[in-house]
């Protein structure tokens, strides 16, 4: 391996249109059936979320960006006169779901940008598909093979959480209405749980010119697919004994009358595991295996769905005697909403520009995923030219 350092040196955001309030999600998203939610008060209560971004305009109520359209706009805003999108060596880019299957994502938001050619490289996942992106621009730069790489994290949940996505379901289940007249809530939840965005990180192998960088110190990336079952999917539907059975088995009428691409998540396997899995499984070994404190670490930047877990993820903590005190803690989910795999790069692109961080400064960022039970750490030092 070399000796090389990597460095974050600049961080950018993009949120499509403008913040919608809690009272306008279903005006955007669409009513399912012929009544309100009535999931929907009882999740926004839970999850601290006040306003939120979706890519649709909300006058037509038709997408006005899609998902490479989100990933283009936030790298867009790295060029500049002290690094140009013209010098770029790697593009990673990471989403849950991209607008097509194929081809892979990157080279979508490749082709958008007119980039010259370059290493193009597309991860898959849920929230941890952006971690993974960002993995693999940190090791092209760390072994000395790119001087510099861009990683992106994006997801467009809203193209999914639209009403008319379910329209099928609930005619087909036209006779159940009376009895229960909604989506089952592994469904519905999810619809005021998730929205839009998109984050890029300029990695190079020196640090900024002028003003701070973000040094990577390490990223460790743990999957305990092997001990639990799928938590969050879509694409399939998943069987008395845990298995997942996917779309491509299943008749085109099949697959709309029984919602079977939309995102669904196991909300008892969820709380059951969460903590567990992807805080006191793994942080036990990581202050091992970097000698890690918690009264060394200045942010802790925690992604988490819902302020729900807030309280258990600070008990997860302590449980493995690594408390730090939510002071702090560094989060923008009640103002900026659980955007999945883009959501390390917002928190990170709004407390990197806004003028509170100190060279020495050491920060860690959790991110997990309850796909099947990935988390990720990310130790960064603030330092400055």
């Amino acid at each position: 391996m070399s000796d090389n350092a990597v460095y974050i040196t600049n961080i950018s955001a993009f949120l499509p249109n403008a913040p919608v309030a809690n009272n306008e999600m279903e005006g955007i998203l669409g009513q399912v059936g012929s009544r309100t939610s009535r999931a929907r008060r009882l999740v926004l209560r839970a999850n601290g979320i006040t306003s939120r971004h979706y890519a649709i305009d909300p006058e037509t109520l038709l997408h006005n960006y899609n998902n490479a359209d989100m990933t283009a706009e936030a790298i867009r805003a790295l060029d500049g006169p002290e690094w140009s999108l013209s010098d770029l060596n790697c593009l990673s880019c990471g989403t849950s779901i991209p607008d097509q299957i194929m081809p892979n994502h990157a080279v979508m938001v490749q082709g958008q940008l007119g980039l010259h050619h370059c290493e193009a490289i597309a991860t898959s996942g849920i929230c941890i598909s952006g971690v993974t992106a960002l993995k693999y621009a940190y090791m092209g730069v760390l072994s000395g093979i790119h001087q510099n790489a861009i990683a992106t994290g994006s997801d467009l949940s809203s193209a999914s959480m639209k009403a008319d996505n379910f329209s099928h379901e609930i005619e087909a289940n036209v006779d159940n209405l009376e009895k229960q007249p909604e989506l089952a809530f592994e469904k519905d939840f999810l619809r005021w749980m998730l929205s839009d965005g998109a984050g890029a990180m300029l990695l190079q192998n020196k640090p900024a010119a002028k003003g701070l960088s973000l040094r990577i110190d390490w990223l460790d990336i743990i999957s305990y697919a092997g001990e639990i079952a799928p938590c969050m999917y879509a694409g399939a539907v998943k069987n008395d004994d845990n298995s997942l059975t996917g779309w491509q088995n299943f008749s085109q009428q099949h697959r709309a009358e029984n919602s079977v691409m939309a995102v669904k998540q196991d909300v008892k396997l969820l709380n059951d595991n969460i903590i567990r899995y992807t805080v006191e499984k793994p942080l036990a070994e990581l202050q091992e295996k970097y000698s890690l404190r918690a009264d060394e670490i200045d942010w802790f930047i925690p992604h988490y769905s819902s302020a729900f877990f807030r309280e258990r993820l600070l008990a997860g903590l302590m449980s493995v005697g690594f408390k730090i005190p939510m002071t702090r803690w560094f989060t923008n989910l009640a103002t900026k909403g659980n955007t999945g795999a883009a959501s390390i790069y917002i928190m990170l692109e709004e407390l990197f520009h806004s003028g509170t961080l100190k060279p020495g400064q050491k920060m860690l960022c959790y991110i997990p995923e309850s796909g099947r039970f990935s988390t990720s750490f990310m130790h960064l030092t603030v330092v400055q030219s």
